[in-house]
């Protein structure tokens, strides 16, 4: 549950390869077009700053957003409005305004209560604050400067992700929370565990328990009995608690008093009162309704993340006044391809950080069926999902490679997609045979079977090489990252139309490169040693694979033939593109990673369950 948002990637990456199929076949260099106008959104002003609205072609320039100087500092203004709220602010408010389960006593629920509370009220506040503004000024920019990009996508879908936010979070106040419960439930259950308590009723309860909470549980693999982590000062004071026990019994049960005075008290949602109204606005939904609000709220929270991508990349789009005429096809195939392995290297940082444990995903060994639900159970490993996804795309455009000219002779560069499509799906396919258990079965009794029969007839005596190797516990596949370093070859030496531009295709693929080298690295070091944990084993090298996919993402989404272009002509080189990528990269993933931390602290309940325990 801790990770529950994070499973939104995994559609991410489905949804977006699907896309791709359409857009593959028309990245040559002389793609097609149709007409697209995004607008001014959340785009990064790095980003934007090195825009142009000269097009690819010999043709005359038109006019751009990014060459209208006139009113260039509400542009400005909206576009930092934009980005903190979307891409600060609404990441952290996402976990905190999800209700918790009840705390492990009603001392730590009070102190959690207040303090979440505040976070909670005052990130939904300033996210709607921000946002507002900037809609505000977008809306005074556009009133003011010509239209220079007509049929304005950006506008559009930034007003329609505006509002399916907004009803996302009244949904998550009067229906489902961030555990899938229904907030009537959900709210039953925060009136028993966060109720306040009195003043000197908390400090006698701390005197009562010099070590705080950490001295109510134990790890659940402790007898008891005095096993535990320091269990010489745990035994040292059972016998202060146990002639304390009435009295503390006493005052947890007045605690638990909720008298008409603390109406006014701090709770989830600000106060008593406030959370009363919604629990009773909620007992008049209908449970069908509810459903329906249930399934749209968990619907925007998977789609959420490609919505806000879209907008900062149509704000970009829309500014730099690019993608025009038959360029959008170049344009798009790049986007959508560079965005598959932009979100796919921020899964890989996820899987780094702990992210789809109760999979198995988190290079850590996978929980038993009787641990996690039986969905959860069914789920294929990591490597297949890739493979499957490598398959997808290949055997989706194997027929599409020729649509950008459609009716034309065949090229060469046509065969060359063809071929790399072919690769993707004989790739994908051998991923998926070598992940599949029913295979990895059939083979043995290939190889072994009359062994076996043998051995089980009592012809050989059982010994330990019959059992299986450690190995066989962890997936190690190595095609998924095979196919993306020969496809990061290929684009090495690609040619193009400009210096420039092969310059640019040879940085992204060589970070495929590095990607798959990393990867390599990671599976030496699983096979030398195979997790023995449900805990995340966190390879280092896995970070190094992140990082090259999200930046090798990014510039695989700036190396279409407008952006080359506007390099170019305003006299900068291949290096630039590549600096201020490694730069943005690095700070997204610190950026990841502190967002992950913060859900985890919230949903712990403001402390790690795991402290205590070594070198976590």
């Amino acid at each position: 549950m801790v990770y529950r948002s994070n499973i939104s990637t995994v559609v991410i990456v489905l949804l977006a390869i699907t896309c791709s199929s359409f857009a593959h076949g028309l990245d040559s260099d002389g793609g097609n077009a149709t007409n697209m106008r995004p607008s001014m959104t959340p785009s990064a002003t790095s980003a934007a700053s090195i825009m142009t609205s000269s097009p690819a072609s010999t043709s005359p320039v038109p006019s751009s957003y990014f060459t209208h100087s006139a009113y260039s500092s509400l542009m400005v203004s909206h576009i930092g409005l934009m980005t903190v709220a979307w891409f600060f602010i609404l990441p952290i408010c996402k976990p905190q305004i999800s209700i918790p389960k009840p705390a492990l006593t009603t001392l730590t629920a009070v102190m959690l209560s207040v303090a979440r509370s505040r976070l909670a009220l005052v990130t939904q506040t300033g996210f709607f604050v921000l946002n507002a503004f900037g809609l505000l000024v977008g809306t005074i920019y556009n009133g003011k400067t010509p239209d220079l990009y007509e049929n304005n996508l950006h506008h559009k879908f930034g007003w329609i992700i505006t509002w399916v936010v907004l009803a996302q979070i009244i949904v998550g106040l009067l229906g489902p929370d961030a555990n899938g419960k229904d907030i009537k439930e959900a709210l039953v259950e925060e009136q028993h565990a966060f109720r306040p308590v009195n003043t000197n009723h908390m400090t006698r309860y701390q005197q009562l328990h010099p070590q705080g909470v950490a001295s109510m549980h134990r790890y659940s693999h402790d007898s008891g009995h005095g096993t535990e982590p320091d269990s010489s000062r745990s035994s040292s004071l059972a016998n202060l608690h146990e002639e304390k026990d009435g009295e503390t019994d006493s005052l947890r049960d007045h605690a638990h008093d909720f008298t008409t005075a603390d109406i006014g008290s701090p709770t989830l949602l600000g106060t008593a009162k406030l959370q009363g109204v919604v629990f009773r606005v909620s007992q008049l939904i209908p449970s069908q309704v509810m459903k329906l609000m249930t399934a749209f709220y968990d619907t925007v929270d998977i789609l959420i993340l490609v919505a806000g991508f879209v907008a900062i990349l149509t704000g970009f789009i829309t500014y730099g006044g690019v993608f025009r005429g038959n360029n959008i096809f170049n344009g798009l195939a790049h986007s959508v391809k560079g965005g598959i392995f932009f979100f796919y290297g921020l899964l890989t940082l996820g899987r780094w950080m702990g992210c789809f444990a109760e999979y198995g995903w988190a290079w850590n060994v996978r929980p038993l069926a009787g641990m996690v639900s039986p969905r959860k159970a069914k789920v294929p490993s990591a490597e297949f999902v890739e493979s499957f996804v490598i398959f997808l795309y290949g055997s989706t455009n194997v027929f599409l490679e020729h649509l950008a000219a459609w009716g034309d002779a065949w090229t060469a560069q046509d065969l060359e997609h063809v071929s790399i499509s072919i690769m993707f799906f004989g790739g994908g396919l051998c991923g998926m045979l070598v992940e599949s258990k029913m295979v990895r079965k059939y083979l043995l009794d290939a190889s072994f079977s009359r062994w076996r029969s043998g051995q089980d007839q009592g012809q050989y005596p059982y010994k330990e090489q019959w059992t299986p190797p450690k190995t066989y516990s962890f997936s190690m596949n190595p095609f998924p990252s095979l196919i993306i370093l020969l496809l990061g070859l290929m684009m090495s030496s690609h040619h193009q139309h400009s210096m420039v531009s092969t310059m640019v295709h040879k940085q992204w693929g060589t970070l495929f490169v590095g990607f798959a080298l990393a990867r390599a690295v990671t599976y030496i070091l699983t096979y030398l040693a195979p997790p023995t944990s449900y805990l995340p084993s966190r390879p280092p090298s896995e970070l190094i694979t992140s990082f090259c996919l999200i930046s090798g993402g990014l510039i695989f989404v700036a190396s279409n033939k407008d952006t080359v272009a506007a390099i170019e002509g305003h006299d900068l080189n291949a290096m630039f593109i590549f600096t201020v990528t490694m730069g943005f990269t690095a700070f997204l993933m610190a950026w990841e990673i502190i967002v992950l931390a913060v859900k985890g602290w919230a949903l712990g309940g403001g402390r790690s369950r795991f402290e205590g325990t070594p070198s976590v």
